[in-house]
């Protein structure tokens, strides 16, 4: 069973892409089963992402399902592999809600993650003082002590962009960067950041300005996450009062791939985008001199 008794993010993904094979397949559970000499009750459990076969009968599932492309094989048998592995967000796990918990998953397995944010910096790109105003003025009280860990996981999250793990784009609506959440100093250290990660290979900062109207309304935060070379998007994370949502339907991942493209064709270039945050950092130092 995954860790902690619940599906993980690697075993969801695991069981949903073997039912889809099955089906795609014309076989039913029962068939399946048999395949593995194991009960319809377990095929269940390991489509739903509750059990984790081992890598053998992935294989064997695999050859009756007709699959044969090694690059999707390899795939599922690396998923079977380290579902039950424990990430190192997992030391914080008390402090963390499991859908919080699952987002990170998703980061930490992600060869591409788009991010678009109409409210405040993304969290991949929070300086430590940033992300603490940010948590300490959030709608809950939260203590200090579990304030000072939450700070402490977003900023370990940032390692895998840091490390150059995953090829991040982030749009940001005009607001963001031109009109300060926090006090001057943390927002211009914020919009410092901002500049000297856009130099990185592996991250573009794209701003959405004020010019292209009511697109910055078309939707709320989200982040879509893809696992494989390619950029198709395989999930979507939003945030929300009660936690994040996570969304695998095929018809969720194109409108929201779609609604990722169309913010990315408004937004500023990421060159203009870093003139425009060099302007507001120049305007903003010119104020408090």
């Amino acid at each position: 069973m995954p860790a902690g008794g619940r599906p993980t993010v690697r075993s969801r993904r695991l069981g949903t892409a073997l039912r889809q094979y099955r089906q795609a397949a014309r076989l039913d559970q029962p068939q399946a089963a048999e395949v593995i000499a194991t009960s319809q009750a377990r095929i269940s459990r390991i489509e739903s992402g509750h059990a984790t076969p081992r890598v053998i009968e992935v294989r064997l599932l695999l050859d009756a399902y007709g699959v044969t492309d090694p690059e999707v094989r390899a795939k599922l048998e690396e998923l079977a592999k380290h579902s039950k592995n424990r990430g190192w967000w997992l030391e914080h796990a008390e402090h963390l809600r499991p859908d919080y918990l699952d987002h990170i998953a998703l980061e930490d397995d992600a060869t591409y993650i788009r991010e678009w944010q109409p409210v405040m910096v993304p969290g991949l790109l929070q300086t430590p003082a940033y992300a603490e105003a940010v948590i300490a003025d959030g709608p809950h009280y939260i203590e200090p002590e579990r304030a000072a860990q939450l700070v402490k996981v977003r900023m370990g999250r940032q390692a895998k962009i840091l490390e150059g793990g995953a090829s991040y784009t982030a749009i940001i609506w005009e607001a963001v960067v031109a009109h300060p959440l926090m006090n001057a100093e943390i927002h211009r250290e914020q919009l410092a950041a901002l500049l000297e990660a856009g130099k990185r290979k592996n991250v573009t900062v794209q701003v959405l300005p004020f010019s292209a109207g009511a697109l910055a309304g078309y939707s709320s935060a989200f982040y879509s996450f893809s696992f494989d070379e390619e950029p198709t998007v395989e999930a979507v994370a939003m945030d929300n009062l009660r936690g994040t949502s996570v969304l695998e339907g095929a018809e969720d991942l194109a409108a929201y791939a779609n609604a990722f493209d169309l913010l990315r064709s408004a937004a500023l270039a990421p060159d203009a985008s870093a003139k425009l945050i060099r302007g507001i950092l120049r305007s903003l130092k010119e104020d408090t001199s």
